[in-house]
């Protein structure tokens, strides 16, 4: 029988498995999963490549479906919804900050930032203006009007990460959002996160390789071939 979900849980997995066809064979790439991402805290989600942290993260969050197990966000079990109030519970509940980032090349910085707001039905202009505070707080407010290509590397992931934030989601899913950042700058986006993503009623979880920033964690969960195997407030010693 599995383990009741906390009360601090804002995501409650249980159980997860995650097989994938290659050919004949089968692979599974998580094994049993049980874990629990607490709202108040800023936890990371650290592993080698390969060791099924994206596909894990995937399945918290309502893009992939797990083979076996269940997931609760907020207490919602969201494989029970529907393809609909699925989508609709990710655009309401959910900011991602993607490693590619993923921004529209044909609108500008703020438009791209703009984009949930946009989505949840908020007039253009003052989502706009909402986009532009943000972009403001990143340091990036002067290039608003520009286009993606008009960008660099790190001007690019602050909007990704503005889009992530604007429309204050309850949880906020990031894969290694200080990888293209120097120190500074990664200093910078990290307290931002934790001013605005992590509170008493909304979480954050980080995929990230980044040392620079494991002193920052309030969790640090590690993955090997799909299995938890430390779970603790600091790095282990043989990481």
């Amino acid at each position: 029988m599995n383990a009741p979900c906390s009360a601090e849980a804002a995501i409650c997995a249980r159980s997860i498995t995650r097989d994938f066809q290659a050919g004949q064979s089968t692979i599974q790439v998580l094994h049993g999963i049980d874990t629990d991402i607490r709202s108040g805290e800023l936890t990371y989600l650290v592993g080698e490549s390969g060791s099924g942290k994206t596909t894990l993260i995937s399945i918290m969050c309502g893009i992939l479906w797990p083979t076996e197990g269940e997931v609760k966000v907020f207490g919602t079990d969201i494989y029970k919804l529907s393809d609909n109030d699925l989508v609709n519970f990710r655009l309401n509940n959910i900011g991602f900050i993607f490693q590619q980032y993923n921004l529209i090349p044909s609108i500008d910085a703020a438009a791209n930032a703009a984009v949930p707001l946009i989505a949840q039905g908020v007039p253009v202009e003052e989502a706009r203006e909402r986009a532009k505070v943000l972009l403001d707080r990143l340091n990036i407010g002067n290039q608003a009007d520009k286009l993606p290509r008009q960008l660099s590397g790190g001007q690019q992931q602050r909007v990704a990460i503005a889009r992530a934030l604007v429309h204050e989601p309850r949880l906020v899913v990031c894969d290694e959002p200080t990888a293209a950042l120097d120190a500074r700058s990664g200093r910078r986006v990290m307290d931002l996160l934790r001013e605005v993503a992590v509170a008493a009623d909304r979480a954050c979880i980080i995929v990230t390789h980044d040392n620079r920033i494991f002193d920052l964690a309030d969790r640090i969960i590690v993955l090997e071939d799909g299995r938890i195997t430390h779970d603790g407030t600091t790095m282990p010693s043989d990481h």
